[in-house]
């Protein structure tokens, strides 16, 4: 018989932990004690074997125990102790008291020894639930597996394992599995609880910010007037309309019936100056923000910004960006107090400013038709009001419309601002007037809507005759940038150079008086409130109203002297804005204009139009340069002066140098001009100059302004304020003309227009 190995010091023999366990050679050999199975065991064993043992062993008892207590249940159960509730059943009940005392004796032992199986069976449940333990948590198994793993099992009858490593992989991995999924389904928990706060986070927000913007909306328009006009309720609402261009005499040419009649149902002054400079994109950003150009930093419909080293270029796309638009527009005031707004071509409007937008935009569309302004104003009142219980938010009625109508400085700069084909396109403006108008009547709210018409300039017409060639006045190749037109901003390549450039322009200017030459930083006269920007360049050159300042690359002044050219364009802006070709108008009328009809007020500058504004919709303005307030402060009715008389063109110099022209043939001088000055003016002050006499038979070296001579090459203007499309008939060089040859080049002229005339001017003009 074999010598019995020590077994005391064995850790991993079964006997040493636990003394009911079952022989794992029970199956398979004669060994019938634990003391041969701790001698098996002895072998080289690794611990995953003797986890794979232990966990059959748990396994055998667990079915043991189970059909111990199947047995048990199926004999009977066990009293609890507790009363019958039926007291008969204790007459069924069996007694064992009147059994004989032998059978007594024998039921005792029985008792005891079930006692002691009681017991024992407690004790190996405790050590299961202590093996169990450590099979699934335990520290010293994953220790002794990781030292042994991988190792020959010596002692084992073929050296292999190969079946019990298997079954003890496939043990491992479904534990992991269960680790892994109880991980997955706490990862998948936990994701989804995050998923669900965010969402209510988010949900959370949104409701917060609707309160706010409805507690905004209803702290706006709590002290509100509310009116009705019989099918909607209306809060203050107001329509800002701006005519481009319109010269503040034009009212009385006896062409704009609507306007005049509008005049007299509201209040207005005799006009309105713009902002220097007089150019369409400083004043319309100037009416909505009531700020100076310096000030907004819109200096010009074209600039050279040095910080950023770009070109602003009201054409180009890159102008609606929001980095070049200071200060804050009346949408943005409006929206942010909780006043829906509507915003029809404004300049400035598309550039998504301070990230605030108009609850409707209407891009810039050159080509619209009049009629179809009026039908879009009346189509955004139309919409329906916070009374509408199942209206959509994002369609209710806007409170500000500002709309912008260019016509007629688009005609103005094509055919000039005194000629025939103008006064056709104010009269088409009125009717355009009359049909928003009379659409409010319709509507019952001439009385609840206030209406309020604008322009941003005036305009004054040119001639080839009061023209200054840029290179004969200074050394172009030192200058990197020229900003605006028709006045010149100069920037030089060094600014050393800056001050011998302005000694040379002053010298210039000393022989010929039609322009003037400033110091951004020395000598700006402060009424400009032009010189606070680093967008506006250091050296100006400013032409007197009715003269224009071209380089020869635009239009070269001798040659279409030579050639009988007629410049283009006909007509230009941009001079000094307190000059009566630069006025502009302003008439209001509403229930927040509570005046007299026909009240006149003092006139103002355009930075007033912004508060203006802002009171009529009961808004709190932002800081700005205007100082006045609602309501206006009137001085009387305009049915006590006498009308104003139309201004015609200044007329040509009598002497055709371009160069150096005489300064006593320009009436087109500064803003220093008196009534005592002129043949006639007005007590408003608007000049009235004789109309120029001009010879039957038309000649092309001689200005007339419903005369256009045929065949003229037209030089395009790249820098001119809005849209301008020349004239393409030609004339033969010295040939004369009587009335017949006249009326048949006009015909002519006009066939060919029909023709393709049309196509031309569309792909001429520039849309902004």
């Amino acid at each position: 018989m074999p010598q019995r190995r020590d077994t005391s010091k064995s850790f991993l023999s079964p006997s040493n932990y636990d003394d009911d366990a079952s022989s794992i050679h029970s199956e398979r050999s004669d060994q019938e004690s634990d003391s041969e199975d701790d001698e098996v065991l002895l072998g080289a064993r690794t611990s995953a074997d003797i986890r794979a043992h232990d966990r059959n062993v748990l396994i055998e008892e667990e079915e043991r125990d189970k059909l111990l207590l199947e047995e048990s249940m199926r004999r009977g159960r066990r009293g609890s102790g507790m009363s019958i509730a039926a007291p008969l059943k204790k007459l069924f009940q069996k007694s064992y008291s009147e059994l004989p005392h032998e059978g007594g004796i024998e039921m005792s032992e029985k008792r005891d020894a079930g006692s002691g199986k009681r017991e024992r069976r407690k004790n190996r449940r405790a050590r299961r639930s202590q093996k169990k333990e450590k099979l699934m948590r335990g520290e010293d198994g994953r220790l002794l597996y990781e030292m042994e793993e991988g190792g020959m099992k010596e002692g084992s009858a073929t050296g292999e394992s190969s079946e019990t490593e298997d079954s003890i992989e496939v043990d491992r991995r479904g534990l992991l599995g269960l680790q892994d999924e109880k991980s997955q389904k706490r990862r998948k928990w936990r994701r989804w609880c995050l998923i669900h706060l965010f969402i209510t986070l988010g949900f959370s927000i949104l409701v917060l910010v609707a309160w706010k913007l409805s507690t905004n909306r209803k702290g706006a328009k709590s002290n509100q007037k509310i009116m009705s006009n019989g099918t909607a309720l209306f809060g203050p609402t107001t329509i800002l309309i701006s005519l481009d261009g319109f010269r503040a005499d034009m009212l009385y040419r006896g062409i704009t019936p609507r306007l005049k009649s509008f005049v007299e149902e509201g209040v207005s002054p005799a006009y309105m100056m713009p902002s220097f400079p007089s150019v369409t994109f400083p004043n319309h950003y100037t009416l909505v923000t009531g700020l100076y150009p310096e000030s907004h930093g819109i200096v010009g419909n074209t600039f050279w910004d040095p910080v950023l080293k770009e070109e602003f270029y009201y054409t180009k796309t890159v102008a609606m960006l929001p980095k070049w638009w200071g200060g804050e527009p009346l949408w943005v005031t409006a929206e942010e107090q909780g006043i829906r707004t509507a915003i029809h071509m404004w300049p400035g409007s598309e550039a998504h400013i301070m990230a605030v937008e108009p609850a409707f935009v209407d891009a810039y569309n050159g080509r619209e038709e009049l009629t179809k302004k009026a039908s879009r104003i009346l189509e955004l009142l139309d919409k329906p009001g916070e009374e509408d219980e199942v209206a959509e938010t994002v369609d209710m009625r806007p409170q500000l419309i500002a709309a912008y109508v260019p016509n007629v400085d688009v005609d103005g700069h094509k055919f000039g601002p005194n000629s025939t084909e103008i006064r056709t396109t104010i009269a088409n403006v009125d009717n355009m007037l009359n049909e928003l108008f009379n659409g409010l009547e319709k509507r019952n709210l001439t009385n609840i809507v206030n209406v309020v018409i604008v322009s941003d300039h005036g305009m004054a017409t040119t001639d080839i005759t009061r023209l200054i060639q840029m290179e004969d006045i200074i050394d172009t190749s030192l200058i990197e940038h020229m900003d605006g037109w028709p006045l010149y901003g100069l920037r030089p390549k060094d600014m050393k150079d800056l001050q011998g450039l302005y000694d040379t322009l002053a010298e210039e200017a000393s022989k010929n008086p039609n322009f003037e030459v400033y110091l951004r930083d020395k000598n700006m006269p402060e009424r400009y409130h032009f010189s606070k920007n680093e967008r506006i360049a250091p050296l100006w050159v400013i032409p007197k109203t009715g003269w224009a300042i071209t380089t020869r690359k635009e239009f070269n002044i001798a040659e279409g002297k030579e050639k009988g050219l007629v410049y283009h364009p006909r007509g230009l802006h941009g001079y000094d804005h307190e000059h009566p070709l630069m006025r502009s108008i302003f008439v209001a009328r509403g229930p927040a204009f509570p005046h007299a009809p026909n009240s006149r007020v003092e006139p103002f500058q355009n930075i007033e139009v912004y508060n203006i504004i802002c009171d009529s919709l009961g808004l709190t303005p932002n800081p700005n340069n205007g100082t006045i307030r609602l309501p206006f402060k009137t001085v009387g009715l305009h049915s006590s002066e006498p009308t104003p008389q139309e201004l015609v063109d200044p007329p040509p110099p009598t002497t055709p140098s371009a160069s150096v022209p005489l300064s006593s043939t320009s009436t087109s001088t500064s803003s220093s001009i008196t009534a005592s000055q002129t043949p006639d003016a007005g007590l408003d002050g608007v000049i009235s100059i004789s109309p120029i006499e001009v010879d039957p038979v038309p000649d092309s070296s001689v200005y007339s302004p419903d005369v256009v001579p045929v065949g003229v090459d037209h030089v395009e203007e790249p820098n001119v304020d809005r849209p301008v499309v020349g004239d393409d008939s030609v004339v033969s060089e010295g040939e004369k003309k009587n009335f017949w040859s006249w009326l048949t080049d006009k015909f002519e002229s006009v066939k060919t227009w029909l023709k393709n005339g049309k196509k031309k001017e569309d792909e001429n003009v520039t849309v902004v």
